[in-house]
């Protein structure tokens, strides 16, 4: 990881934020600019006189002191778009892009933002003319007395006026006489988001008044506490869902991903949480209250979200201590006042255990002054308010300066409401039946549209009862089957989708029962959560009611528990149980009729179905995807993670008419364990089945996991369906008209056949399946459709002939030194520029390497990429480019060096051989070693065969090593060899 780490600002947050970025063991620096007396060599924390307006010098500032992290503090930058500069540079930043932090610099975007999505917040108009704003006020139907400016004004641009009167003298001062410059801000609620994920701080509250009891003038803060425990969790959860997460996701649909610290300022109405305002960074002084709170390690925090992993480090938090804060104010604020007042009792304060924040100080000859309106905030962590706010004002008596102003009520409305007696009820325990019988009054309507024969499907009974012998059976036997969704339902709720996941549970549970032949009668659902939230479980129950009349069940009856402490906010956990019948004659698997010779038919999946998640998010967590980047398939619309909650087919209305026509001996669900596990459960043990993967439709996500995770076959056919639902075993002469039924309602294919077993192998064989998946080549690497971390690297590629390798590359430019390179043609069709540089046209080696130096700077070039290139580069090229030029070779280097390589191989009577990609030095085939891909060498391969498969591993070696390379992963060092940054391989 970083070592060095800048944060932007001057001001008490910014104190703070070094503060507690400094704690980090990742870091051996935090550097503050311009900063304050506080963060003046205190430690780890120091000064810098970087201009921070400058972005162009601020960028190269960062590089040269190799800052890994910048962490913008106050608003002002991220609206000038900071963020976009220095990431264009390559400057790894926590905050939101200039558009993403319109949130806070155009109120009028704001609250247009807010009604376009439906997300709570005052009524309200927007005035450019002071007699039309206070003619509103006056002449409005409801008390119209929050009055706001649309820009920025430092914290203080927000007026909750007492009256009428006073809203229209705050009009008046805000248009009029400019009060707050160009621009025009009870309970705040922040949280950190990577785009996708919002993970909630605790609540907080600050004091915009000057003096004690909320009066004087409007100011930045005076104070704040946190937590604000008039925030019961039934109110956060509705904030969180309602207000932050609903925020984020409006800003991601809008193509506007919001990342970073996102601050909402709610006033708490008896209509619920409005939103008043947001704020685009941490508020100050919230953030000197919010921060000692946090049990994490922020550094973690803030690069796993910048890196939109924030759900796989949710940040923790104390949960037995309070925090108050206290501001020491200049004389005169927030009007004019001194400057250059000496300050003490620093020393005093930390032997007190009091953190002292600096905001408006500097250092003069040696001593601490004020330079600013609020000068310092004094906090105390304590077990509770009360005694927090009693060590925090003990703490600003032992702070002293001349003229120094203060409150000492921060948080007396907490205290007055935590002194309220009040009993404990079920729901203060986080239990709350009325929202229970609120979601069964909801789901009672959707349940009764399951009702089929033999079943009504009413609920609310303490059973559910269901008459078989209305459903029409005369012999039958029971079948039951239970089943969950796994680690799927974390996708679903980072996603923030629910609706499709309960189709997955039924599928998983009638799916099953199928493999007896038995037709699901009836469901029956358990939802399992920490909070429960209506809405979100009243989407997941229509999901499972759908699923139900497409599975031909009714909905019979479930449980929703509600257990506080068992599930973090927002997270949930299904079970499902299904219950069918199948007439006694019909039951399957037939294992006395199944022999050798019958055969394999299978029916396609809609992709992963329910199985393997937990490996599925590995991969997608060490890949360059989120689950909001583009899908990997052929439908761009959809998102990754979209197409990884593509719902679980349903095969009972299908395929029973199937199984009870007599042609079908067994039927096999393909779920957890994959082809290799779940066909032998339904085969007797003297026989197996041998699949080939090539007679069956292999989807693109398949393919990209076995890609990216570089799995075995094994591995892929024992934990995915790879592209097969469910498998049917007929008898060979039936397979056509059974194939012919089943093609009415879903794809299917003759995937194999049933053959003899030998002993000690395995019961399930299948062959060319890396094969189908390598010809279903949909590679994050080259697809158009997808966005890679890294910046933008500009590729030049030189090749001779074809430029096979080229297909898997993204290129700016491509030169050939021959004109009739079939290579230049695969380029013009791609769009990629082509410039011809013929060796013969120079008479040396040097002379000709310049000219394609001067062609490679004029598009400017960053990596050059040796596709089939038949020039040997001249000592000086290579030394300019040193650490920029790949090339691969058809051998596992150092083995087989030179060009002929496969024919060295095939002559050495090697099983394995591959290829290697490399930086290139002056010697041949010597530079460091970057990636190697490994190919069997099979029995019977020529150089052409062996020469095919091994174009197979260059299509996949080439781009992950041009990855590596370009995100910075990996280097050249000056010894030759190959340095790792394990952050960004990680």
């Amino acid at each position: 990881m970083a070592d060095r780490v800048l944060v932007i600002g001057s001001g008490g947050r910014e104190h703070a934020l070094a503060w507690k970025l400094a704690q980090s063991p990742h870091l051996k620096q935090v550097l503050v600019a311009p900063g304050n007396a506080g963060t003046a060599n205190n430690g780890k924390i120091s000064n810098s006189v970087i201009s921070v307006s400058d972005h162009a010098a601020l960028s190269t500032y960062c590089k040269d002191q190799k800052i890994g992290l910048v962490v913008i503090g106050p608003e002002v930058p991220l609206a000038a778009g900071i963020v976009d500069d220095l990431a264009a540079a390559g400057v790894r930043c926590f905050g939101p892009t200039a558009k993403a932090a319109q949130l806070e610099s155009s109120k009028s975007f704001s609250k247009a933002f807010l009604d376009r999505h439906g997300i709570p917040t005052a009524r309200w108009k927007a005035f450019t003319n002071e007699e039309e704003a206070c003619t509103f006020i006056t002449s409005a139907p409801f008390p119209a007395l929050v009055v706001k400016a649309s820009g920025l004004a430092a914290g203080k641009g927000v007026i909750v006026a007492a009256n009428k009167e006073e809203a229209c003298r705050a009009v008046h001062e805000i248009m009029r006489d400019k009060t707050f410059g160009a621009a025009g801000e009870t309970i705040v609620c922040l949280c950190f988001t990577d785009g996708i994920t919002v993970a909630p701080m605790p609540p907080a509250q600050d004091h915009k008044r000057l003096m004690d009891g909320d009066q004087g003038p409007n100011t930045g803060g005076m104070g704040a506490y946190c937590p604000a425990p008039q925030l019961s969790q039934d109110l956060l959860l509705k904030i969180r869902n309602s207000i932050l997460q609903k925020t984020i996701d409006g800003m991601r649909k809008e193509g506007i991903p919001y990342i970073g610290v996102l601050y909402a300022g709610l006033m708490l109405t008896k209509d619920g949480p409005k939103v008043l305002e947001f704020n685009c960074r941490f508020g100050d002084p919230e953030c000197q209250v919010i921060l000692p709170l946090l049990k994490s390690d922020l550094y973690e925090v803030m690069q796993a979200t910048i890196d939109k992993k924030l759900s796989n480090c949710i940040p923790v938090w104390f949960e037995d201590r309070a925090a108050v804060t206290v501001v020491m104010a200049s004389e005169g604020y927030p009007g004019n006042y001194a400057k250059g007042l000496e300050i003490t009792g620093f020393s005093q304060a930390k032997e007190q255990g009091l953190e002292v924040f600096h905001a408006g100080t500097t250092l003069k000859d040696g001593k601490v002054v004020t330079s600013g309106g609020r000068v310092l905030t004094v906090t105390a962590i304590k077990k509770d308010l009360t005694s927090a706010l009693e060590h925090a004002n003990k703490g600003v008596e032992i702070i002293r300066f001349k003229g120094a102003i203060y409150r000492k009520d921060i948080g007396y409305r907490a205290i007055a409401f935590l002194k309220q007696s009040r009993g404990l009820t079920y729901k203060d325990s986080g239990v709350d039946i009325a929202a229970g019988n609120t979601l069964v009054q909801k789901i009672k309507p959707l349940a009764a549209a399951t009702s089929r024969s033999g079943c009504n499907a009413e609920l609310g009974g303490f059973a559910g009862l269901f008459d078989i012998k209305e459903a029409g059976y005369k012999d039958p036997i029971l079948v039951s089957g239970t089943d969950g969704v796994g680690t799927k339902l974390k996708i679903a709720q980072l996603c923030n989708k629910h609706n499709a996941i309960g189709q997955d549970l039924v599928a998983m549970c009638v799916n099953d029962i199928l493999a007896q032949g038995a037709e699901p009668l009836f469901f029956l659902d358990y939802f399992a959560c920490g909070k429960l939230d209506v809405r979100m479980a009243q989407t997941i129950i229509a999901g499972i009611a759908e699923a139900c009349k497409l599975a031909g069940c009714a909905l019979l009856g479930g449980e929703t528990a509600e257990m506080p402490g068992m599930y973090p906010p927002g997270e949930y956990d299904l079970g499902g149980f299904a219950v069918g019948a199948v007439e006694r004659g019909q039951m399957l698997p037939q294992l006395d009729k199944i022999t050798d010779g019958d055969v394999v038919l299978g029916i396609a999946s809609s992709g992963i179905h329910s199985n393997g998640f937990s490996l599925v998010r590995k991969i997608v967590e060490k890949s360059s995807l989120d689950f909001s980047s583009p899908s990997v398939g052929d439908c761009p619309e959809q998102t990754l993670g979209e197409q990884l909650l593509t719902p679980t087919k349903i095969y009972s209305k299908i395929l029973l008419p199937v199984l009870r026509s007599g042609d079908v001996k067994a039927y096999a669900h393909i779920t957890g364990g994959g082809l290799l596990e779940n066909i032998p459960r339904v085969l007797p043990a003297s026989v197996g089945v041998v699949l080939d993967a090539l007679h069956w439709k292999m989807p693109s996500i398949f393919s990209w996991l076995q890609r990216e995770g570089n799995l075995s076959e094994e591995e892929m056919a024992r934990t995915f369906n790879c592209g097969i639902g469910a498998v049917l075993i007929v008898q060979k002469e039936l397979a056509g008209k059974v194939l012919s039924d089943i093609r009415k309602h879903e794809e299917a294919w003759l995937i194999g056949k049933v053959v003899h077993h030998q002993a000690g192998s395995a019961h399930v064989e299948v062959k060319n399946l890396l094969q189908a998946l390598q010809a279903n080549r949909l590679q994050s690497f080259h697809s158009k459709q997808i966005k890679l971390k890294p910046c933008k690297t500009r590729v030049g590629v030189l090749i001779s002939g074809t430029g096979t390798n080229m297909e898997a590359l993204i290129a700016i430019v491509v030169i050939s030194n021959k004109a009739d390179a079939e290579g230049l043609k695969k380029a013009e069709r791609d769009g990629i520029p082509t410039k011809v540089i013929s060796h013969k046209d120079y008479s040396n080696r040097i002379e000709f390497d310049s000219a394609v130096d001067q062609v490679l700077s004029e598009f400017s070039v960053e990596l050059i990429c040796l596709a089939g290139f038949m020039r040997i580069l001249s000592g000086p090229f290579v030394s300019k480019w040193e650490g920029k030029i790949l090339n691969i070779h058809p051998s596992l280097l150092p083995s087989f060096k030179g060009s002929n390589a496969h024919k060295l191989v095939l002559e050495a009577g090697v099983r394995v051989t591959g290829c290697t990609v490399h930086f290139v030095a002056e010697e041949v085939d010597a530079g460091a070693i970057i990636f190697q891909e490994a190919v069997p060498v099979q029995i019977g391969d020529t150089e052409k065969t062996l020469s095919e498969r091994v174009k197979g591993a260059e299509h996949k070696a080439f781009p992950a090593a041009m990855q590596l390379v370009a995100s910075g992963a990996v280097q050249l060092g000056r010894d030759g060899k190959l340095c790792w940054n394990l952050e960004k391989h990680n």
